[in-house]
């Protein structure tokens, strides 16, 4: 332990900071315990899936041009039905990032006339383009989707009144954002999501549901299409990519949105025969068997960081003894200085680019400024070790990722540091 300590001390982490780590990690024993039950279970489940499926060597071969009979797109496909319980899947890396696949999801499944549900508040800012509540060409709303929203209750609970009222003879799809995103609301459980599911389709059978399941896959040991989501959609570079994906998303579902949701991607009439997989499947497939260990190890940072900022004063979300139902961990700061302070700590504990300062720029998709650091293998991948945020109140940095938990609690002590350095924080 002397050792570790000198070594940090030489990466400019004080034996103060360290030494206070320390005391935090002692009480954490118990929940980390649990996070590992629940690594071991999706562990067994991805393993199952990839067995039951045949994954065999000849998936891994690369394909190019149109990709027709690709083998290990096809299979890889399955494997996720089966992991997440669905009829079928579409996981490509032509998907470029989460906001794509939503979009793709969206797009095929509604139709000029329809109307798009939130109803748990304003959707994360990417998305609201996409929608169209802030203008942008090709938004569903130039193409005649309409939208609505309901406010969650002052409390972060549904408004199940509300919600109610809402759904009309246009509600087409309910979309439900499982992560908080930027705002200061608590993540939902899968529990939560199947309640609000069963509520929507109470009041409207007929109503489709996506989940964005950013952040969120294999915190639990079920997903929201095992609670009654018609589509759940997440991003290959956040957690169910492992940190090995180097780009793609991907869309699980009922065969009828899937389906459309390949034709949209693609072609009218070509859907998922098409979409070579460029050489990537086994980073594709290694990333998936790896993402419940993975994720866990995110899991544990979060935790760790909230026990770590809580006691100082920082208005943390979710608190440091609250329930995770996601990797992500919002820290208050109260100031740009604090925000700033914080990344720096992140982007000098990373193994790329450690030697960059992150500074707040007009990022695509985004009205505020946005600070980001994320010294990533693969650019922009927020199951690495990163922490991102707007420039705006209450100045939250909201941190995530950490291929190992090793690195994760480093880059907690780092961002520490950096607000001790500035007196910005007091131990």
């Amino acid at each position: 332990m002397d050792a570790l300590l000198e070594l940090y001390n030489g990466m400019g982490i004080s034996p103060a900071v360290y030494h206070y780590g320390q005391q935090v990690l002692e009480k954490l024993a118990p929940r980390f315990a649990e996070i590992d039950r629940v690594a071991e279970y999706n562990q067994a489940k991805v393993l199952a899936a990839m067995q039951k499926n045949r994954v065999s060597a000849a998936c891994f071969a690369g394909t190019t041009g149109y990709g027709y009979d690709d083998v290990g797109r096809d299979t890889l496909e399955k494997v996720y039905a089966d992991v997440f319980h669905t009829e079928a899947a579409l996981v490509r890396p032509q998907i470029t990032c989460g906001t794509h696949a939503l979009t793709v999801a969206l797009s095929a499944n509604l139709l000029p006339g329809d109307e798009l549900l939130s109803p748990v508040g304003m959707p994360y800012d990417t998305l609201q383009e996409v929608i169209g509540i802030r203008q942008s060409p090709c938004s569903l709303a130039e193409y005649g989707v309409s939208y609505r929203q309901v406010d969650l209750l002052p409390d972060g609970s549904f408004d199940y009144d509300g919600i109610r009222r809402a759904i009309g003879e246009k509600t087409k799809l309910v979309t439900i954002q499982r992560s908080k995103g930027y705002a200061s609301r608590p993540s939902f459980s899968v529990e939560q999501i199947g309640e609000l599911i069963a509520f929507c389709k109470s009041v409207k059978p007929g109503v489709l549901v996506m989940v964005d399941n950013c952040y969120g896959e294999f915190v639990e040991t079920i997903e929201p299409s095992d609670v009654g989501a018609d589509m759940t959609v997440g991003s290959l570079i956040k957690n169910p990519g492992g940190g090995l994906a180097p780009v793609g998303g991907y869309i699980c579902g009922t065969q009828e949105c899937v389906s459309r949701c390949g034709y949209r991607l693609s072609a009218p009439g070509l859907g998922q025969e098409v979409g070579a997989n460029l050489g990537l499947m086994q980073a594709l497939y290694q990333g998936f068997f790896l993402a419940p260990t993975v994720v866990a190890g995110a899991e544990k940072g979060a935790i760790f960081a909230a026990n770590l900022y809580e006691p100082l004063g920082f208005p943390c979300i979710p608190s440091a003894d609250a329930p995770r139902y996601d990797i992500i961990q919002s820290v208050a700061l109260g100031s740009e200085a604090g925000m700033l302070a914080f990344c720096r700590g992140i982007q000098a504990a990373a193994p790329v680019d450690s030697f960059a300062t992150p500074l707040p720029w007009d990022m695509p998709g985004y009205s505020d400024q946005v600070i980001m650091a994320a010294g990533a293998f693969v650019q922009g991948s927020s199951i690495e070790l990163s922490a991102d945020g707007p420039i705006r109140e209450p100045y939250a940095v909201y941190f995530q990722g950490g291929l190992t938990w090793a690195h994760a609690k480093l880059g907690i002590l780092m961002s520490l540091q950096k607000l001790v350095d500035d007196g910005l924080a007091a131990l």
